[in-house]
């Protein structure tokens, strides 16, 4: 498990501990009940009008909303070579793809072993990155994570806004980059389980992804198991000091996406978590001043691919983009 990289401060992106997963076997808490009315039910002199405007607002002209998020495949076929035994496959789950399209953005992949040039240039077409989990923690792989992370740092250093989101095996990487070491992960033995997310002592959410939860889902994360994870207690989300960089050791992409694991909470509160998750991160990317070509845009979506349908053959994911 990665412990809080606190032994070195390069770049000032140390990470904030926000939240500790503790599993446990927990009852559902009842939801609170209120009654809601509608503008035209409430009867006070602050009450809406019912006269409607013929004219919209007019959209902030600071914001992207026609954001892209770049994922970076990860070496393999995401089925242990049941899929594609290439040596040069690698793959994205479509659940961090549907993820990022829940929030409103587009996704361009970005083939981590393709020519750099390449890789390099689709990263200028990008409003934010989003590394997945999987296994590959050496070799090329940990090389481009790092390339590509010094370089959101320098767009973020010069004012572009440029939102990171690390999941699992991402989280684990970033821990090592920005301690720049590479033994700070320990071993440590988990449960494939759902669990709850415990916020630690005296921290301030302002500014993080759980600013926008509604009060009621932030107290349920504590006592209701609503998050997928594979361990039981650890650092299990993250987010840099002066950076938008948020690690999350747990899947909030895995509630609403993936249909495989039984222990992966399909509850109303556990989709609500995915969506806050991913309505934050694409409110972030639409910060980003970055607003290039329609065209190299459209040529390089992830619509240009075809997903493989794997969960009926229970091999892993439900469905996974293969590059070859």
């Amino acid at each position: 498990m990665p412990s809080s990289p606190t032994r070195r401060k390069p770049r000032n992106c140390l990470w904030i501990p926000i939240l500790l997963c503790l599993f446990n076997e927990l009852s559902f808490a009842e939801a609170e009940s209120s009654t809601i009315l509608l503008p035209s039910q409430q009867n006070n002199a602050d009450s809406v009008s019912t006269t409607f405007s013929a004219h919209c607002p007019a959209p902030d002209p600071s914001l992207n909303y026609r954001p892209v998020i770049g994922i970076l495949s990860h070496p393999g076929d995401g089925a242990s070579g049941r899929l594609s035994n290439a040596t040069n496959a690698s793959y994205i789950a479509a659940s961090y793809v549907k993820f990022v399209e829940s929030g409103g953005a587009r996704v361009i992949p970005l083939i981590f072993n393709e020519p750099e040039e390449i890789l390099f240039e689709k990263l200028e077409l990008v409003n934010g990155i989003l590394y997945t989990g999987g296994w590959a923690k050496n070799g090329l792989y940990y090389d481009i994570v790092e390339k590509i992370f010094k370089k959101i740092l320098e767009k973020n250093d010069v004012g572009d806004h440029f939102p990171v989101y690390a999941i699992c095996l991402g989280f684990e990487l970033l821990s090592m980059i920005v301690s720049e070491d590479r033994n700070i992960l320990e071993t440590f033995d988990g449960a494939n389980q759902a669990s709850t997310l415990q916020f630690v002592k005296n921290i301030n959410i302002e500014g993080t992804l759980f600013q926008r939860f509604p009060p009621e889902l932030l107290k349920k994360l504590s006592t209701d198991c609503l998050v997928m994870q594979n361990h039981h207690v650890y650092v299990s989300t993250v987010q840099a000091y002066n950076y938008p960089v948020t690690a999350f050791q747990w899947h909030p992409e895995k509630n609403a996406f993936e249909w495989g694991p039984k222990a992966i909470p399909h509850t109303e509160d556990a989709i609500r978590v995915t969506q806050q998750a991913a309505n934050f991160f694409i409110s972030e990317a639409r910060k980003s001043s970055n607003r290039p070509p329609a065209r190299k845009v459209l040529d390089n979506l992830i619509y240009n691919y075809s997903p493989t349908y794997c969960g009926k053959a229970g091999k892993g994911y439900d469905e996974v983009y293969i590059f070859t």
